[in-house]
């Protein structure tokens, strides 16, 4: 099978680690993976801060840039969720691309949805001897649905010990913009789902989503927990 690889800008700024142990994990699943270098955003922040014409400007090379009718993997449910859900939704008044953002929208699929549900892979013979806890970002969770998957794969990890982390189903802070817009409420919900993953006795948080990851380690750092963050695929890569 040959799949399209999209990198979320998250990953390609700040975790391009993450981006190329994406593609060890796929390859190790057996697919063909194509990285098309001229793709950039998918355009949620600006969708998001009400920039609906700037985003639509940015969707609209996103389609061009994967022109082709196979799976579009995507290593963050939030980015995913965000094009099967708005990309409809910005181009519904120009019926002249329905067709390409329904092939898009149908195409696209996170990466642990895409390993366990469409590869009915579980194993990768991964090995990561610690504890950890797993954040149920709130676009995987709400918008795209993501649940279960995530937690399969971990349970197949060699050493690896899932401590559940206490209120799983509420926001880390960080939500785009909002962490800058609103900074003492997002540092109480952060500081609260740091608290939350201390109480576990776990040594990482683990998540699908790099952004949260993002301001969860801010937080750790800047108050020197002993805790630390990494993306799924990070541990699925190691084996």
């Amino acid at each position: 099978m040959t799949a399209d690889l999209f990198i979320p800008c998250f990953i390609d700024q700040l975790y391009p680690q993450t981006g190329w142990n994406v593609v060890k994990v796929l390859e190790k699943a057996g697919v063909e993976v194509n990285y098309n270098p001229r793709q950039t955003c998918c355009g949620q922040p600006t969708f998001n801060s009400g920039y609906w014409n700037a985003s639509r400007k940015v969707a609209g090379k996103f389609i061009k840039d994967f022109p082709n009718d196979r799976p579009i993997v995507v290593p963050s449910a939030s980015c995913a969720a965000y094009i099967r859900h708005h990309y409809p939704e910005l181009f519904k008044d120009q019926p002249e691309m329905k067709q390409e953002v329904d092939r898009v929208s149908r195409n696209v699929v996170e990466l642990t949805d895409f390993l366990v549900n469409h590869l009915k892979i579980e194993n990768f013979d991964a090995s990561f001897r610690h504890k950890v806890t797993y954040h149920d970002a709130c676009s995987a969770l709400r918008e795209y649905g993501l649940k279960d998957e995530p937690r399969r794969l971990l349970s197949h990890v060699r050493g690896l010990e899932l401590k559940e982390l206490p209120e799983n189903t509420t926001c880390c802070g960080f939500g785009g913009t909002f962490m800058v817009k609103f900074v003492p409420i997002s540092t109480a919900m952060v500081e609260q789902k740091v608290e939350n993953a201390l109480s576990t006795g776990a040594e990482y948080i683990v998540s699908t989503e790099a952004s949260c990851l993002l301001n969860i380690e801010g937080y750790i750092r800047k108050n020197e927990l002993p805790l630390k963050t990494i993306h799924i695929a990070d541990i699925l890569a190691k084996f």
